[in-house]
Formats: structure tokens, C-alpha cells, sequence
């Protein structure tokens, strides 16, 4: 499936800030405990490019729909999907991070993941303004 080119920096951008948090993770606990961060990060930053994946595919069937409300209603039902998955995610890595000995997914390495999306999307679109703007 081809990707919109937007859509295409942003899984770049969260590729590139899991690196650098998973570097992050090895510089804040020196330990084994960094290897599990960084499968928390790579946990919920692989979840956030099928998220990506799953939004630029909504987008393009609900504007190739006819009847305006069947559009509307498809692009909430993968709204609610996408957040089901995020929340599935999180409670897998809790659990794992309580319940199993050692905990091999570190949440806050999973929660750490999970704000790529959000820091790729702003960075991506600054950058868009800025090159509108020269």
C-alpha cells in the first residue's frame, strides 16, 4: 500500500525519535533495565506506525465514499479502533511489566513509545510551515 508522503516522514520521524528515546533509555539506566526499555519503545512505536498505516487507509476510503454520513461514521468506528488498539497495547505491557519475572517490556519505555506519534506529527508539520514559508 502506498503511503501519502506526509503520512511517509512521520513513520520516518517516529522511527527516528524511537532511536534516539531507546539511546535514551541506555544513557538513564546503564543496566539490562535499558534493553527493556528500548522493547517497550520499539512495542509501541511499531504500534504507532500501523496506527499511521491504519489512519492514511481510512483517509482514503472514506473520501472515496459517496454518501457523506457512511464516510463520517467509518472514519469514527477507525478512530475507536485505533484507540482500542493503543489501549490493548499498554495494558499487554503492564501486565508483562508486573506479572512476568523479569519484566522484559519496561511501561515506562512503552509510554515513552507511544509519544513518538505525537512528537513526529509536530515536527513534521513545523517543518511543512517552514518550508511553505521560503
Amino acid at each position: 500500500m502506498e503511503l501519502a508522503p506526509t503520512s511517509r516522514k512521520i513513520v520516518v520521524m517516529v522511527c527516528v525519535l524511537a532511536g534516539i528515546m531507546m539511546l535514551a533509555g541506555v544513557v538513564i539506566y546503564r543496566s539490562i533495565e535499558a534493553l527493556y526499555f528500548a522493547f517497550g519503545v520499539i512495542l509501541t512505536s511499531s504500534l504507532n506506525v500501523g496506527k499511521i498505516y491504519l489512519l492514511d487507509r481510512t483517509v482514503k476510503k472514506a473520501l472515496e465514499m459517496t454518501d457523506p454520513n457512511y464516510g463520517k461514521n467509518y472514519v469514527r468506528l477507525q478512530y475507536l479502533l485505533r484507540y482500542f488498539l493503543t489501549g490493548a497495547v499498554l495494558l499487554g505491557a503492564g501486565l508483562v511489566s508486573m506479572y512476568v519475572e523479569p519484566p522484559f517490556i519496561n511501561l515506562w519505555g512503552a509510554v515513552a513509545g507511544l509519544f513518538t506519534y505525537q512528537i513526529a506529527v509536530v515536527i513534521v508539520r513545523h517543518s511543512k510551515l517552514d518550508d511553505e514559508e521560503q
